[in-house]
């Protein structure tokens, strides 16, 4: 008995060690790929299995770009690794058997509080691109924002989603991009902007500098006519945030609000008191995120900062979450802790790059089904039942 005392006091000590924020725990079972190749989507029995058919087709350079973080990729891995921190607490003998996800969000009606965050140049990874992103949300019914760096204009992908998407901005040099881009967007239909704060002061990525090495193809073999690194295929001359002339900061914001009647939500918050000034400056909406691990090596997981920003934010308005999302169960884990949505990036790119539009619509089949068989083990029989209640730290050695 002693023996196996110390053994679960070891396991709970290195699973809250900072070992377990640099790697996931390690994989018991063998990839899909060790049995048969997958040619289709239904072979796929969870993300990481999209994941591996993704690497088998996608070009070394755009898969460095999807796989890297910065510097050490710390932050990258502590995004996974944080949702492993957290331990549910299934509630037994409750009828949950029909578990209804649908979420309603400034005045539209989405089947999942899980949704499509943006990723840029869809078109790097599959020819299905952003359309075939959209068309899969269509068909799922989810939420999609759309990145600033689409590789497709936004007139072409409203369409395809059949409702307004959700825009991603990244703040142009200068002001009247910034009103040029806003109008744009606005006339495109959109009713929400998600403004990234995060975004400033570059980014050392080392992995994905290294991996490109051992790329032999120049850009134009995958994309005839379109320059090396030119992300720059819908917004025109302002999209680039190098050495805007203004200050980046809550006067800008304030300038922003004004500026719109789209929903403001603040992208890169993570901080209690960020979140605070959120509600003071009357954004509607904030997304606790560090984009991925890809801009600052900050060294906590989103799920690691997403009670603070709750705190902080005081019920005033909805707090979004995204990194590291790789489970249904971590979706419901950052539900339960406070966030009213939860976006997936990397892993809808798994799939879209793996099979397009189809894999797109597996990855949110199988993230969807991970979430219902949650709800259902805990009793939830609807989102407004998933609550804290459910989810606790993983005890460490010392208690």
């Amino acid at each position: 008995m002693q023996n196996i005392h110390s053994r679960r006091k070891f396991l709970a000590f290195a699973a809250a060690s900072p070992l377990m924020a640099q790697q996931v725990l390690p994989r018991l079972d063998a990839p899909a790929g060790k049995y048969f190749t997958m040619t289709e989507p239904k072979h796929a029995l969870a993300i990481r299995d999209l994941e591996e058919a993704c690497s088998k087709k996608m070009a070394t350079t755009h898969w460095a770009y999807l796989q890297t973080g910065i510097d050490d990729d710390y932050t990258l891995r502590a995004n996974m690794s944080g949702f492993l921190k957290l331990v549910i607490s299934p509630h037994r003998l409750l009828d949950a058997r029909e578990a209804d996800k649908k979420i309603t969000i400034w005045g539209e009606t989405f089947a999942s509080p899980i949704y499509i965050t943006a990723v840029a140049g869809h078109g790097s990874f599959h020819k299905d691109s952003e359309s075939g992103v959209a068309r899969a949300c269509k068909a799922k019914n989810v939420a999609m924002m759309l990145s600033a760096d689409t590789s497709t204009k936004i007139e072409q992908v409203v369409p395809q989603l059949g409702r307004p998407c959700w825009y991603q901005m990244y703040a142009p040099a200068l002001w009247e991009g910034v009103e040029a881009m806003t109008k744009r967007v606005e006339a495109a239909g959109c009713t929400v902007m998600m403004l990234t704060v995060d975004n400033f002061g570059g980014r050392n990525t080392e992995t994905q500098t290294r991996m490109a090495r051992k790329e032999t193809k120049k850009c134009e073999e995958c994309h005839p006519g379109v320059k090396a690194n030119n992300w720059d295929m819908v917004q025109g001359p302002y999209l680039p945030t190098k050495g805007t002339p203004y200050a980046f900061d809550w006067a800008f914001v304030d300038r922003l609000k004004k500026l719109t009647k789209m929903k403001l939500v603040l992208k890169g918050i993570v901080t209690r008191e960020d979140a605070a000034l959120s509600v003071a400056h009357g954004m509607d909406g904030i997304i606790v995120s560090n984009h991925g691990g890809r801009n600052t090596e900050e060294g906590r997981g989103s799920i690691e900062c997403l009670p603070e920003v709750i705190e902080g934010a005081r019920g005033q308005i909805p707090v979004f979450l995204d990194g590291g999302v790789r489970r249904g169960s971590d979706a419901f884990k950052a539900l339960a802790l406070g966030a009213t949505m939860v976006g997936i990036g990397r892993a809808y790119i798994y799939g879209l790059g793996a099979f397009g539009q189809a894999g797109v619509e597996r990855c949110i089949d199988i993230l969807q089904g991970e979430l219902d068989r949650t709800m259902c083990q805990c009793g939830c029989k609807n989102l407004q039942q998933i609550n804290a209640g459910l989810v606790s730290r993983m005890r460490t050695f010392n208690g």
